[in-house]
C-alpha cells in the first residue's frame, strides 16, 4: 500500500458536529494511479457550497504538508501524495491517496469499490512498451479467467460484475513484451464497502395503547461517495406488507393502532434499481389493552333553582377521537338523550325544579362505547328571608358572597290579596384565581431531546375564563384561555436549550397569579462521537506515543468513552465534563489496523467512523549486492546492482551512487528491493553505494568496489582467433615441456605436482556475486593443466596471476600455487575438432 495512502492526519474541525455531512472529493477521471506526466482533476462537494465559495485543498506527501486554494470546486493535480478539501461550513474530507507512477505497466482501479457495483480494473502500459500477454492477479495468485492474449494496444480492462466482499483483496497485473521480458505493475488494494449499512427499525412506542398512533422509522445511511443514489423503504407486519409497498419516505403512520396489531415489524431498504436490498432486524410492538375511566361531575355540587348547572364528564384510558353523548334517566325507568358533541361538558342554562333526576355520559370512539355511573342532581329552592312589613317601603337583604351565591333571584309580595313574584335577577359571583400549579409531563421519566413536553398550568379556585401565561427564564412563550376552569397546556419539542427554570400565571381579571418556579434538565444523547489520533509527527512510527481521543460534540454527561481496535476493547473512560476522553499507545507495528471509539450516556450509544492507522517502521541499513555473469567482471558485461532494506514500511525510495554520484532512483512499494543494470565500461570501475528512505531518515549501505578488466569472456572473431592462435603456436613448445616435466618425477618416483581438483567443471554452477569485493590487482597470464593426452582438450585452465617479474613467473611453476590466480578460460579446444579453427569457450562459472 502507498505509504501516503497509509498516512493518517485526522484533527477534527472547530465549531463542526460529527453529524454534519462531511465534504467528498470525487475523481475525473476515477483512477487512483496514473502515469507521471498525467493530470488527474479533483472535484470537492459539499452540502452547503456556494458556487463563488473558496475551497481549501490539503496535500501530504511524505513528511511534507502543503496547502492551496481555488476558486472554484475543481483542482488539477500531479503529484503524488494524500489529497482532503474543505468547504467553507463543512468538515475536512476524506483523503484521496493518488500515485503518479514513473512504471511501464500500471494498474487502476477506481477510488471506492461498493456491493453490487461493476467495476474495472484497467492495465495500461507506456506508449512505448509494447505488450504481448497480460495477467491479472489476486493476493499473489494468477486469475486464470483474467489472462487475456492482445496483439494491438497499450491497456487491457478487468471487469468484476456484482462486487461483493469475496472480491477483497490486492490485485497487480503482469505483462509479457514482445522481447519476452516480464514486466509487473503497482499494487491496488480493493475494499468493497456498503452502499448503506443494514437498516434499523424504530418506533414512536413499542408498547402503545389501543387507539393511539405510532410512527415507524427505517433508519440507514447512504454513502456519501454516491449521491447519486436514491433509496426506497418497504414496512411489514408478520408477513404481511404495510401500506401500499415501496416509497422514498423512511418513515410510515400508524394513525390508529388496536390489540390485534401486536406483532413483529420490520422493514426493508434498497436502491432505487434495486440491485442492493437489506432488510431489518424485527421490532415487536405489544399494543396495551384500554382501561377506561369514565366519571360525571356536576358544578356546583349542590343545585338551587335559577343556577346555571354544568355536567362534566371525565374521559381517561379511551383513545380518540371520541364523542360524548349526555343522557338523563326518569322515576320510570326511562332514559332520554340530551346531547351528542366532542365536547366533555353539557350546560343547563338556569335550572329548574323539572330537571331534577338522574345524568349520565357514554364516550364513544369508532370501536366501541364506555358508559359512566350516573349523578343524581336534585334542584332546591331556597328561601333567603321572609320580612312582614306595615308601612310602605323598600325591603333589603345583604349577605357576603360566595361562589355557591351565583344564581339566578327573585322576590316575591304578599299582603293577602294575592302573591306577586318579581324579575328574575342573574347574579355571577366571580372568584378571584389562586396561585396556580405548574406541572411538566414528559413521556419518560427524563426530558430527552425530542421529546413532546407538557407544560400544564391550573388554578385549583377562580371564575372562569382564565387566561393563563407561560414563561421561561422570564421570557414568556405562549398564552392560553381556558373558559371551564380545567386549567391550560403548553406543547414544547425539546432542544437542549429548553433546559432552565419554568413558571406561569393566571389571571380572570381580579388580578393575576404566579406558580412556583420548576426547573427543567433536557438530556441530550449523545451524537455521533468523533475519533482523532494525535501523534507527534504526520506519520505513526514504531516506538512513538500515540493518544487516541474520542469526543462527542453534543451529549449530557457522563459520557461512557470506549476504545476499540479491530472490534476489540482496548480500554475506556468517563468524562463527566464534557471535552471527551483519551487513551494512550507506545506505538508497535501490531498497533497498526482500524481504529473506533463509542460513547453512551444512558441515553443510547454511538459509534465513531473507522479509522486506518498504518504504523510505520523506519527503513533499516541497506544492503548492495552486485550480480556479475563471471567472477571477473569485463568490459560489456551487464551487471546488477541490488539494494534492499531488510525492515521498513513502503514505499521505499531507493537511490544509487557511484563514486557519490547518484546513477538512478526507484521507489519500491511491495517491500522489496529494486535493482539497476549495467552495460560495463571501464569508468564503471570504483566504488558503489545505495541508499534506502521512506520518509522517516535515508540509510547508506556499506561501499562495495567493482574492478573491471578489458577482455570479456565471449570474445569472437580476430580478437579470439589471434589469442587462439597464439595459444596453438605454443602448444608445440609447452606440450615438450610438459612431457618433460611428468617424465622426469616419474623417473625419480615422485608424483608431478599439478592438481586437477581445479577442473572447472567442478566449479559451483551459481553465478558469483560481489559483496565489498577489493580493487583487483593488475593479472598476467599463466597456462597450466596442460594435457595433450585427453582428447579434444588442450588446455584445461588458462589462469592469470600478478607477478613482479614476467621471466620469473615463466621459469618458476611454484609461482602457480603461490601467487593470487584467477581463471580466464576454462578450456580451449584442440585443432583436430569440428571447427574449421580452434575456438575459445566461455567458461563457466570459475573458482575465486
Amino acid at each position: 500500500m502507498l505509504l501516503w495512502v497509509s498516512l493518517l492526519v485526522l484533527a477534527p474541525v472547530s465549531g463542526q458536529f460529527a453529524t454534519e455531512p462531511k465534504s467528498v472529493i470525487f475523481l475525473h477521471s476515477p483512477w487512483t494511479t496514473v502515469f507521471q506526466g498525467e493530470n488527474v482533476t479533483l472535484t470537492c462537494k459539499a452540502f452547503h457550497l456556494d458556487a463563488s465559495e473558496k475551497i481549501k485543498w490539503y496535500r501530504w506527501y511524505l513528511l511534507e504538508k502543503t496547502q492551496s486554494e481555488t476558486s472554484g470546486n475543481t483542482h488539477e493535480v500531479h503529484e503524488s501524495g494524500d489529497y482532503r478539501c474543505q468547504a467553507q461550513d463543512s468538515p475536512l474530507s476524506n483523503r484521496v491517496g493518488l500515485f503518479f507512477s514513473p512504471a511501464n505497466l500500471i494498474l487502476q482501479a477506481p477510488l471506492d469499490v461498493f456491493e453490487k457495483e461493476s467495476v474495472i480494473l484497467r492495465c495500461r502500459a507506456k506508449a512505448n512498451t509494447g505488450l504481448k500477454t497480460i495477467k491479472l492477479y489476486k493476493n499473489g495468485k494468477v486469475l486464470e479467467d483474467h489472462t487475456v492474449e492482445i496483439s494491438v494496444g497499450m491497456l487491457t480492462d478487468f471487469h468484476i460484475h456484482q462486487a461483493s466482499l469475496k472480491d477483497n483483496g490486492k490485485y497487480h497485473c503482469t505483462g509479457v513484451k514482445e522481447d519476452d521480458q516480464l514486466v509487473s505493475s503497482n499494487s491496488v488494494k480493493i475494499e468493497v464497502q456498503e452502499l448503506f449499512p443494514r437498516p434499523v427499525l424504530r418506533a414512536s412506542s413499542t408498547q402503545p395503547t389501543e387507539g393511539g398512533a405510532v410512527t415507524l422509522t427505517c433508519e440507514t445511511q447512504l454513502s456519501p461517495q454516491r449521491p447519486d443514489v436514491q433509496l426506497q423503504f418497504h414496512f411489514f407486519r408478520d408477513r404481511r406488507s404495510l401500506g401500499s409497498g415501496w416509497g422514498s419516505s423512511p418513515e410510515f403512520w400508524i394513525h390508529t393502532i388496536w390489540r390485534e396489531n401486536s406483532g413483529s415489524y420490520w422493514c426493508q431498504a434498497q436502491s432505487m434499481n434495486s440491485s442492493v436490498q437489506k432488510q431489518s432486524q424485527r421490532l415487536q410492538i405489544q399494543v396495551k389493552k384500554v382501561v377506561p375511566d369514565i366519571r360525571i361531575y356536576s358544578r356546583p355540587k349542590l343545585v338551587f333553582e335559577g343556577q346555571e348547572l354544568v355536567l362534566i364528564c371525565s374521559v381517561n384510558g379511551v383513545p380518540g377521537p371520541i364523542t360524548v353523548s349526555w343522557y338523563r334517566k326518569f322515576k320510570l325507568r326511562t332514559e332520554r338523550k340530551l346531547h351528542t358533541s366532542s365536547e366533555t361538558e353539557f350546560k343547563i342554562p338556569v335550572v329548574q325544579n323539572s330537571h331534577d333526576g338522574e345524568y349520565y355520559c357514554v364516550a364513544s370512539n369508532s370501536r366501541s362505547s364506555f358508559r359512566s355511573d350516573p349523578v343524581t342532581i336534585n334542584v332546591k329552592g331556597v328561601l333567603l328571608m321572609k320580612i312582614e312589613a306595615t308601612l310602605w317601603r323598600t325591603m333589603s337583604y345583604r349577605f357576603s358572597l360566595t361562589e355557591e351565591h351565583s344564581g339566578n333571584y327573585y322576590c316575591t309580595a304578599d299582603n293577602g290579596l294575592g302573591l306577586q313574584s318579581s324579575e328574575t335577577l342573574r347574579l355571577s359571583v366571580t372568584i378571584p384565581v389562586s396561585h396556580p400549579v405548574l406541572t411538566l409531563r414528559a413521556p419518560g421519566a427524563q426530558a430527552v431531546v425530542g421529546d413532546m413536553m407538557e407544560l400544564h398550568c391550573e388554578a385549583q379556585r377562580g371564575s372562569p375564563p382564565i387566561w393563563y401565561h407561560f414563561y421561561h427564564e422570564d421570557v414568556s412563550l405562549e398564552s392560553s384561555s381556558s373558559s371551564f376552569g380545567r386549567g391550560a397546556s403548553f406543547n414544547l419539542l425539546l432542544t437542549a436549550e429548553h433546559s432552565g427554570n419554568y413558571f406561569c400565571e393566571a389571571n380572570n381579571g381580579q388580578g393575576f397569579q404566579r406558580s412556583n418556579t420548576v426547573s427543567l434538565t433536557v438530556r441530550v444523547p449523545v451524537s455521533q462521537p468523533v475519533l482523532t489520533l494525535r501523534a507527534s509527527r504526520a506519520q505513526a512510527v514504531v516506538g512513538d506515543m500515540l493518544e487516541l481521543h474520542c469526543e462527542a460534540q453534543r451529549g449530557s454527561p457522563p459520557i461512557l468513552y470506549q476504545f476499540y481496535h479491530k472490534d476489540v476493547a482496548v480500554g475506556n473512560s468517563s468524562a463527566t465534563l464534557g471535552g471527551g476522553a483519551s487513551f494512550n499507545l507506545s506505538l508497535t507495528t501490531k498497533h497498526s489496523g482500524n481504529y473506533s471509539c463509542k460513547a453512551g450516556n444512558g441515553l443510547g450509544v454511538q459509534q465513531s467512523e473507522v479509522m486506518l492507522l498504518s504504523v510505520i517502521v523506519p527503513v533499516s541499513r541497506p544492503i548492495l549486492t552486485l550480480r556479475a555473469p563471471r567472477a571477473q567482471a569485463v568490459v560489456g558485461d551487464v551487471v546488477e546492482l541490488h539494494c534492499e532494506a531488510q525492515r521498513g514500511s513502503p514505499p521505499i525510495l531507493y537511490q544509487f551512487y557511484h563514486k557519490n554520484v547518484t546513477l538512478e532512483s526507484s521507489m519500491s512499494h511491495s517491500g522489496q528491493g529494486v535493482s539497476l543494470n549495467l552495460s560495463l565500461t571501464a569508468n564503471h570501475s570504483g566504488t558503489y553505494s545505495c541508499e534506502a528512505d521512506n520518509g522517516l531518515g535515508p540509510q547508506c549501505s556499506e561501499a562495495v568496489t567493482l574492478s573491471i578488466t578489458g577482455l570479456t569472456g565471449s570474445r569472437s572473431g580476430p580478437v579470439a582467433t589471434s589469442v587462439t592462435g597464439g595459444l596453438l603456436s605454443m602448444m608445440g613448445l609447452a606440450a615438450v615441456a610438459l612431457l618433460l616435466y611428468c617424465w622426469l618425477p616419474r623417473k625419480a618416483g615422485r608424483k608431478p605436482t599439478f592438481d586437477f581438483s581445479r577442473n572447472p567443471s567442478a566449479s559451483d554452477p551459481q553465478e558469483p556475486t560481489y559483496h565489498n569485493v577489493p580493487s583487483w590487482i593488475e593479472l598476467q597470464p599463466v597456462y597450466s593443466n596442460v594435457n595433450p593426452n585427453r582428447g579434444d582438450v588442450v588446455y584445461s585452465e588458462v589462469w592469470t596471476v600478478k607477478v613482479e617479474n614476467k621471466q620469473a613467473a615463466a621459469s618458476d611453476p611454484e609461482l602457480l600455487k603461490n601467487m593470487d590466480s584467477c581463471v580466464i578460460y576454462s578450456q580451449v579446444k584442440g585443432a583436430y575438432t569440428a571447427a574449421p579453427k580452434p575456438q575459445l569457450l566461455a567458461a563457466s562459472t570459475p573458482h575465486r
